[in-house]
């Protein structure tokens, strides 16, 4: 598909990914459309130049609105909450996602693209493992609806008409990332972030224009009805990749070993629970941060000519002048 004067409708518009996709596309001279569940960061988006409203992706009415025109629909709506209840996540990842991609098909849009997660792979895995799996749940909400939404989108897949990609994204990261940039180097500036001590996991980073070369990639190549891991192809270990923030706030993390944080994360969120207070914890992210191989990118590659173009040098460079900017560089 000849992308340039298409119309592309993002869901999560106002978000880290689906707001460098915006930038991206307009660049290329797509026209855009979006929708994001929160109004306030919306302002931003159409400061940006971008028609957008605020709506929510269970509600069919809003995702007929976002369709209308729409030659491509790139859903980045979800809800990443490990602790929500398993129906909280359904309704969001797997019925949300339908809804859309049933607007979509009914608005005449050739294309829907799922941003899905490695994460479907769980946390144990083969090395290298590729987009037949195994897929793991791991009892995690986010997990498991990943998966359940990746199936009732495929069964919506019609070819030649109405294509479904699905995207399975590693650990996205650069300027505006929250999980992978904001949120680790603020703690780390306030000497609050605690790391696994000797961590040998592989952090299967993702700048984010790589992620959008790719997907661009495939819409141009009429890659329907297939799915695709993206990363940066590298094997980081969380340790190197966490250094290069821990330098640029001039600041090093504690470092306790992983059987330590966990029974401190669990002791917090017990008594949390004792309290009827929200946990401040997460317990899930020792085990992400633990993930023991990297993930294969060779299908993106030979399939597409998928190449990582943005190394992780380049990459953190671009974080740290945005790190600067916003004075979390001294």
């Amino acid at each position: 598909m000849e992308l340039k004067g298409k119309t592309l409708a993002i869901t999560g518009i106002g978000g880290f990914i689906g707001l460098r996709m915006a930038e991206r596309a307009r660049e290329i001279g797509m026209e855009i459309q979006g929708l994001d569940f929160d109004p306030r960061v919306l302002e931003q988006v159409r400061e940006s130049g971008f028609k957008c409203f605020s709506g929510d992706v269970t509600n069919p009415e809003d995702c007929e609105q976002l369709c209308r025109g729409a030659d491509i629909v790139f859903n980045t709506a979800a809800t990443l909450d490990a602790k929500a209840p398993i129906e909280v996540a359904r309704r969001i990842n797997v019925r949300g996602a339908v809804n859309m991609a049933e607007a979509a098909r009914k608005a005449g849009a050739r294309y829907f693209v799922q941003l899905s997660s490695v994460m479907v792979y769980g946390y144990t895995y083969p090395p290298y493992v590729t987009e037949d799996g195994p897929l793991r749940g791991e009892n995690n909400p986010y997990c498991q609806t990943k998966i359940e939404g990746e199936r009732a989108l495929m069964g919506l897949h019609q070819p030649g008409e109405f294509d479904v990609i699905i995207i399975r994204p590693g650990d996205v990261y650069g300027p505006r990332s929250q999980p992978w940039v904001l949120g680790p180097a603020t703690m780390m500036s306030q000497g609050k972030f605690v790391a696994v001590k000797n961590n040998t996991g592989i952090m299967n980073h993702l700048h984010v224009d790589n992620l959008i070369d790719g997907i661009f990639l495939a819409l141009e190549q009429d890659a329907g009805g297939e799915t695709f891991n993206l990363t940066d192809g590298a094997e980081t270990t969380f340790d190197d990749y966490f250094a290069y923030l821990e330098k640029f706030v001039g600041k090093k993390s504690t470092r306790l070993p992983a059987g330590v944080l966990r029974t401190l994360f669990g002791a917090i969120d017990f008594f949390c629970r004792l309290r009827n207070k929200p946990s401040p914890v997460d317990a899930s992210i020792l085990s992400i941060f633990m993930r023991p191989h990297p993930y294969s990118i060779e299908k993106a590659r030979a399939q597409l000519g998928y190449e990582p173009r943005i190394c992780l040098e380049d990459g953190m460079q671009e974080v740290k002048q945005h790190l600067k900017a916003i004075g979390l560089v001294p």
